[in-house]
């Protein structure tokens, strides 16, 4: 079988097997991604497999130089690749894309052991610097209710957080019978 054809048989297994997978992606015909990981999680990383000619009689190329990586630090970025290139050399003349996403999926916690949550909110503050700034400034601080006055607040007001009809009416009965003494 030609490496074209192993090719196509196997982008027909991808696409059955992560049909409905929101972390699976086609990006075109040789290159597939997989996120690993919760979304926004600062261990969670995106793998890109790009197939070369002659895969699956040589290596495809793997790397992490998706946007969704830029909170990776270089050092664990090419500890990952380098890990997922030897897992892939096991399976030289077969297919060996799904066995990748999945061995990085089941050794995800090991691969990103070095990965520092410091590193994710250092490089958020430096996008963000300036605006920050701006909205803090304009953010007004709320009143602080407890749950007491919460509920008395409800129970004066009907669904729409309005008051009923006739709340400030003075009743006429009563005032008749404070009036004058003569």
């Amino acid at each position: 079988m030609s490496c074209e054809e192993q090719q196509e048989e196997e982008r027909e297994v991808l696409a059955s097997i992560y049909e409905g997978d929101e972390c699976y992606k086609q990006v075109n015909e040789t290159t597939f991604q997989y996120k690993i990981g919760e979304s926004g999680h600062y261990k969670s990383f995106l793998v890109e497999v790009k197939w070369t000619e002659n895969y699956p009689e040589s290596l495809p190329n793997i790397n992490l130089d998706a946007f969704y990586n830029n909170h990776v630090s270089p050092d664990v970025k090419s500890h990952v690749v380098s890990q997922l290139n030897e897992q892939a050399e096991q399976f030289l003349d077969s297919a060996m894309t799904y066995t990748i996403f999945e061995w990085a999926k089941e050794n995800a916690e090991d691969l990103m052991v070095d990965q520092k949550e410091q590193i994710v909110a250092q490089k958020i503050e430096e996008t963000n610097g300036e605006s920050n700034q701006q909205t803090a400034k304009k953010k007004e601080k709320k009143e602080q209710l407890s749950k007491a006055q919460k509920r008395k607040l409800a129970n004066r007001t009907d669904h729409k957080g309005e008051r009923p009809r006739g709340w400030d009416w003075v009743d006429v009965v009563k005032l008749s019978k404070t009036g004058n003494k003569d």
